[in-house]
């Protein structure tokens, strides 16, 4: 009887493989849902332009007077400047504005239907069972998962637009000269992909609505903000 049950407690784990991998395979493709709208191409193309000049008076004309600026829904353009220290050559919104519109849009639907297009797309096509603190999707098509947070240590696999769980959102390069950061991630073993290829779905992301005067920001804000 003990071999019986040992067989078939051997016989359970192996069946339970494939929906194990089948985990830890899944993928969020990106999308660009306003693609086809010619407005939003020509707006988008316009605010990255102005983002990579630095326009501080083009953006700000395009920012809702009651953009939400945080999760918990702090409102207005003087907060929004504060934020992000418009007032510095160096605010970090002109990089991280344009890292967020570069990987395209999905429309997000709210209570009493509600429409706007964000960016990234993360935010409004992330899986519902999936734990959004403990998650991150790969945004690269592809990237190498090494074994340690060095470019120089072993390739351990592949992943492309692939779902991970995530140990560490910043590691530190091993070469403390390296200015690479790194996140840690659990891909059936640990191990570490360059930061910028690995996105989670609660940072900030910028969502826009098309009104009588063309295209607004009215959010840029993590996850949460209503």
């Amino acid at each position: 009887m003990k071999v019986v049950l040992t067989c078939a407690a051997l016989v359970a784990a192996l069946l339970a493989l494939p929906a194990a991998h089948a985990q830890q395979e899944r993928k969020l493709v990106p999308v660009d849902e306003a693609a086809k709208d010619s407005s939003w191409v020509s707006f988008r193309n316009r605010l990255l332009t102005a983002l990579q000049n630095k326009d501080r008076k083009f953006l700000l004309s395009v920012v809702d007077r009651n953009v939400r600026n945080t999760a918990s829904g702090d409102r207005g353009i003087a907060e929004f400047q504060k934020q992000w220290d418009l007032a510095a050559s160096d605010s970090p919104l002109w990089r991280e504005l344009a890292s967020a519109l570069f990987l395209g849009a999905a429309w997000l639907e709210h209570e009493k239907g509600r429409k706007e297009l964000c960016a990234p797309y993360l935010l409004a096509k992330w899986p519902e069972d999936l734990d959004p603190f403990d998650h991150g999707a790969v945004v690269a098509k592809e990237t190498t998962v090494m074994s340690a947070p060095s470019t120089a240590s072993q390739a351990m696999r592949t992943l492309s637009y692939d779902l991970v769980r995530v140990t560490d959102w910043d590691v530190a390069d091993r070469d403390a000269a390296s200015p690479q950061r790194w996140v840690k991630v659990n891909v059936g073993s640990e191990g570490y992909v360059p930061e910028e290829h690995v996105r989670s779905p609660i940072e900030h992301a910028a969502c826009f609505v098309k009104g009588p005067n063309g295209w607004r920001l009215v959010a840029f804000a993590p996850a949460g903000g209503d």
